[in-house]
């Protein structure tokens, strides 16, 4: 990526799946919170504006993407919480019809910005409740999100959503970077039919300037064979 930044700041530049990308945001992540506190809203800490920042998981996620993109281009994809749109953007540069869809419709307003930005076609935008998935079952060949959990709360709604909307066959690509709660999604997955590998391993710097890089992992799961012996 670009140097990294010393503050936050409302365009970022960044490199990621062997090209150059322009990324605009939410003025102030500060303010953005602060806001909704002093509004008063009961259900704020469901709506913790974590999309405004491009996390590490995001890039090596994009990276991941380019490397396959014999297996992404011509296919359909779905980018969970998709935040202000650089997965979701790499895969549609990189030849797939995307889907992304996040929580917040805010954020889905920079992820339009940002595709006409960057000069690629549009993904289909989504504002959706990952419990409540609006999508028809077996839609998409390929299902994918960075660093999409940080309580244990969401790890069932997350494979949930997955096996709801992936083909048979298909294959999920999860980013993460070693937080806690990822060991325990690791662990559950048997519990809810599913099998992992990690396929990816990078260090990647951060957006903001640290001394040591963040190493991300990405971990590629499909179905456990049912009693036919199929996937």
């Amino acid at each position: 990526m670009s140097q990294p930044l010393q503050h936050y700041e409302p365009e970022i530049h960044v490199t990621a799946a062997g090209r150059e990308w322009t990324l605009r945001r939410h003025s102030d992540f500060d303010s953005l919170w602060e806001g909704m506190v002093a509004d008063g809203r009961a259900d704020a800490d469901e709506h913790i504006p974590y999309w405004t920042e491009l996390w590490p998981s995001s890039l090596v996620l994009s990276e991941w993407l380019a490397r396959n993109r014999a297996r992404v281009a011509g296919h359909r994809c779905l980018d969970l919480g998709c935040g202000i749109g650089l997965t979701a953007l790499a895969g549609q540069w990189l030849g797939a019809e995307v889907m992304g869809i996040d929580y917040e419709a805010e954020a889905l307003h920079y992820a339009k910005i940002n595709a006409a930005l960057n000069n690629v076609p549009s993904p289909a935008w989504v504002a959706m409740d990952w419990r409540r998935p609006a999508v028809a079952p077996g839609t998409f060949d390929l299902v994918w999100g960075g660093d999409i959990m940080y309580e244990r709360r969401f790890v069932e709604p997350v494979l949930a959503v997955c096996g709801h909307a992936l083909a048979r066959g298909g294959k999920v690509w999860v980013a993460e970077p070693g937080r806690s709660v990822y060991e325990y999604f690791l662990r559950a997955l048997p519990s809810f039919g599913w099998q992992g590998r990690k396929v990816f391993d990078e260090p990647v710097d951060a957006l903001y300037a640290q001394a040591v890089k963040v190493r991300v992992a990405i971990w590629e799961l499909e179905r456990l064979p049912d009693r036919g012996g199929r996937s």
